[in-house]
């Protein structure tokens, strides 16, 4: 079967764009002999084996002539009548086609509309699709569209899709490892940044590999340029780097709390950021109490010196050995190199400005893109950042009332917001599902990819208007994708397993009707690589010590406390 599927790919063989009663026999390729309000049944006579790939291939698109228009049927299976083949002879083919929708009108002329007014009777003759109502089925009208590359069942056509659409009802890509996934998210997002001259985008990268794809238009924000000091973190998002996602240590959590609260209020009076933190946070009453989430910074020192205080009292309220267990775990963050940028010492005069500047590009200077690259992080504070960037994004661009669109787009996105509601970090899927249900309003768009969409948490990707489906092997993830087909053209998702690389099924709001297409090649300089300095990357590779990998996977481990 697949190599019917991919027989045909890229052809030209559209039938011409003539219509009367002249018009060469050959283009009669069958007459209905079956349909059932959503389906219909062809039946067409095939002198040759290669006559079926001239005609008939999975995912092509075909027509059933209604006199004054066409129906628009897609086939998604074929098979022969009788269970043997007659290589002399003729012999009869049967094919099962989904029906889209009807093209009315001729040549330029022609418009394309989703469902039916009419169904095809007994006996309608069934053409090969002409070009005018190929493109016509994939025009999207008054709307404007970019090109992102070609219809696959014919090269003469750009697919092109709705950049805005796409972005303000957020968009997916799916796909398994090694079929383009990445490049073709790269090629989007190099669209939207010239569709949208004001957008910002946050790229949450895990294995570093689009800081090349956009050398030009982007910074790059890494474990050793990183500065998101540890005052920013709301108090989940802070324990979770102190206690290391660990159970069993609820009282040292609710010192920890107490303890919060109590070296904020120590700083909130005399306060010196004042106006800083008003771009995320609404101000606070001045005389309501003062939490642990209250968005007051506060220094490391005075927290550590508040726990000396309680453990140098005779009534202590708290139990001793919990208090130096907590007070150890934090002095021994504070001195860790690795989470230098949470307890760097940075001010607080006009840090956060100065921080959330630079990460989401106000002004973005001609580089609109934040590569962050999350590979080089300590794996205990990967979630904490992704959860705390993802708050700030939609913070900023609701408190500016749309002033800053930004689109945060998580790659691996089911580490992040797991369909198992058990796993991962609550306030990591808490903050993405904001921006998948409130962003839009706002002007914060998601972008989700992920290799395992059945993984993925279904409320995330029901929110993701627009899908570019590229090959998919697992029958979970495949069903996963069919669901959320809303429209007749669910067939199509039937031979994902078997498209090519870069070639996608692409549905929903950004593009006129679900479409079989190929990304555009890009230049190589513009393609994600697994890793600017690993496997992937050009040129000579670096001598490696594995006596000064050892030392600093020994250091590693006695700083992580193994």
């Amino acid at each position: 079967m697949e190599s019917i599927v991919h027989r045909g790919l890229f052809d030209r063989n559209i039938a011409p764009e003539r219509r009367d009663v002249l018009q060469p026999s050959e283009r009669l390729m069958g007459r209905v002999v079956a349909c059932d309000g959503a389906r219909a049944t062809l039946s067409a006579s095939v002198a040759n084996a290669g006559a079926t790939g001239d005609y008939w291939s999975i995912g092509k698109l075909c027509t059933i002539n209604l006199g004054d228009g066409r129906i628009v049927g897609l086939v998604y299976e074929i098979s022969s009548e009788s269970d043997r083949w007659d290589d002399k002879g003729a012999n009869t083919a049967l094919i099962k086609v989904e029906l889209v929708g009807e093209v009315t009108g001729e040549g330029e002329e022609a418009r394309f509309k989703r469902g039916l007014l009419r169904y095809p009777y007994l006996g309608a003759e069934a053409h090969q699709i002409r070009s005018a109502d190929l493109a016509a089925v994939y025009n999207l009208g008054e709307r404007s569209g970019v090109e992102i590359g070609r219809l696959s069942q014919d090269a003469s056509i750009a697919a092109s899709v709705s950049i805005h659409d796409m972005l303000n009802r957020h968009f997916a890509v799916v796909g398994t490892t090694g079929v383009g996934k990445s490049t073709a998210v790269s090629m989007l997002v190099r669209k939207s940044v010239e569709t949208k001259p004001d957008l910002r985008v946050l790229i949450l990268d895990p294995h570093n590999e689009y800081a090349n794809a956009f050398s030009e238009l982007s910074i790059t924000i890494d474990a050793s340029t990183l500065e998101l000091p540890f005052w920013m973190f709301k108090f989940e998002e802070l324990s979770e780097v102190v206690f290391r996602g660990r159970t069993g240590l609820d009282e040292e959590q609710e010192i920890l709390r107490d303890m919060i609260a109590l070296a904020k209020s120590r700083n909130r009076a005399g306060d010196s950021l004042g106006a800083s933190i008003s771009i995320l946070k609404r101000p606070t009453d001045s005389g309501s109490a003062t939490t642990a989430d209250t968005p007051v910074p506060y220094r490391m020192l005075d927290l550590i010196q508040i726990l000396d205080d309680h453990l140098g009292k005779l009534d202590v309220q708290h139990d001793r050995a919990r208090l130096r267990s907590l007070r150890h775990r934090l002095d021994a963050l504070n001195k860790d190199p690795r989470f230098r940028f949470m307890f760097g010492g940075a001010g607080f005069d006009d840090s956060m400005e100065r921080i959330i500047g630079k990460i989401f590009r106000v002004p973005h200077g001609g580089r609109p893109i934040t590569v962050f690259e999350l590979a080089g992080l300590p794996s205990e504070v990967v979630n904490s950042v992704a959860s705390v960037l993802s708050r700030i994004a939609f913070d900023l661009a609701m408190l500016s009332s749309g002033g800053y669109e930004i689109l945060v787009l998580c790659e691996e996105a089911h580490r992040y917001v797991p369909q198992d509601m058990s796993v991962g970090f609550a306030p990591t899927r808490q903050a993405i599902a904001r921006i998948a249900k409130e962003g839009r309003k706002y002007g914060c768009y998601l972008g989700v990819v992920t290799q395992r969409p059945g993984e993925l948490d279904p409320t995330i990707l029901s929110q993701c208007s627009t899908v570019f489906a590229m090959r998919l092997g697992n029958d979970r993830d495949q069903e996963i994708i069919r669901r959320a087909i809303a429209d007749s053209s669910a067939s199509t998702i039937g031979f994902l397993s078997a498209i090519g690389n870069r070639e996608a099924i692409a549905f929903g709001e950004g593009v006129a009707t679900p479409m079989r297409m190929m990304f555009a090649s890009q230049d190589r300089r513009n393609m994600p690589s697994a890793n600017a300095h690993g496997v992937d990357a050009p040129g000579e590779k670096p001598e490696v010590s594995l006596r000064d990998l050892a030392n600093r996977m020994r250091g590693m481990a006695q700083q992580a406390g193994w």
